[in-house]
Formats: structure tokens, C-alpha cells, sequence
């Protein structure tokens, strides 16, 4: 596969990890652990939170509406993803991202208000546009890692 075609096809933009709350650091990659989440990460072993997932498409969407300038993890997921429409997916719904699997768990979420990530960006599109899922099958991920919704 071409680099050109590779970026057509659902892959991982970036992974993201932070001992605390709030918008999280892009890190090289990430050990996802099934029942825990994102190893290092502050919402490791949260049951249905486990871990969080965010188009780039949405950051893309948002940028007019902020002065601030948008990068993956500013919002708080430790998955930013590219080709993926989360608005088609369902609990239950399963993703294989190179060798592991994320099961949908909840779409959206409860913000404080403000939260965190309003009070540095102006908004949090995490409560309309994220994805949270639980590790079925754990392991490495990096950015550029393929993205695939298993049958």
C-alpha cells in the first residue's frame, strides 16, 4: 500500500496518554490492557471508559470556532483517528486497530462545566463527538496503525 493510499484508509492519527486529567500529550504509542484501558493513563481501569476516541475529522470541524490551535489529544481522547464516523457506529460495535480490539461501550459523554478541556479550548466536543470502548484484546498501538470494524 502507497503512503497516499494509506492515508485514505481508517487508521490512528496519533495516541495519546496522561497521568491526569485534562488534554493529553501525543506519546509514541500506547499498551492497551483489556479491563484496564491505556496503560499510564489516568482513566486506566474505569469499566466502559476504559479508553477514548476522537476523529481528527471533529478537531478539523471545530478549528473556526476556536482560537486555539487544535492537535489530537487537546480534548482529552488517547485515540485520535482519521476515516472513522463514529455517528454510524453502535454500542457493542467492534474495532480492530492493528492487533487490538475495542469494543464501543458509550458514545459521548457527562461534562463537568466547565471542564478542563472548555476552560483551555472554549468548548468540549467530547460530550457530542467521542467514543469510549473497552480493550477485548490488548497490545501496541502507534499513529499510522490501520483501523478496521470487525464484522
Amino acid at each position: 500500500m502507497t503512503p497516499a493510499e494509506k492515508q485514505t484508509q481508517p487508521h490512528v492519527v496519533a495516541v495519546c496518554r496522561n497521568s491526569r486529567r485534562g488534554p493529553k500529550p501525543v506519546v509514541a504509542e500506547i499498551r492497551l490492557l483489556p479491563g484496564v484501558g491505556v496503560e499510564q493513563d489516568a482513566h486506566a481501569g474505569t469499566g466502559e471508559r476504559e479508553v477514548s476516541l476522537l476523529a481528527w475529522e471533529s478537531h478539523q470541524r471545530f478549528q473556526p470556532r476556536t482560537p486555539v490551535q487544535l492537535k489530537p489529544g487537546i480534548f482529552g481522547e488517547n485515540i485520535t483517528t482519521m476515516g472513522i464516523d463514529f455517528a454510524r457506529l453502535q454500542v457493542k460495535d467492534r474495532l480492530q486497530l492493528n492487533d487490538c480490539v475495542l469494543e464501543i461501550t458509550r458514545k459521548g459523554k457527562e461534562c463537568r462545566t466547565p471542564c478542563a478541556i472548555s476552560r483551555n479550548v472554549g468548548e468540549c466536543i467530547m460530550p457530542r463527538e467521542c467514543v469510549f470502548a473497552r480493550v477485548i484484546q490488548g497490545g501496541i498501538l502507534r499513529a499510522g496503525d490501520p483501523i478496521h470494524k470487525k464484522s
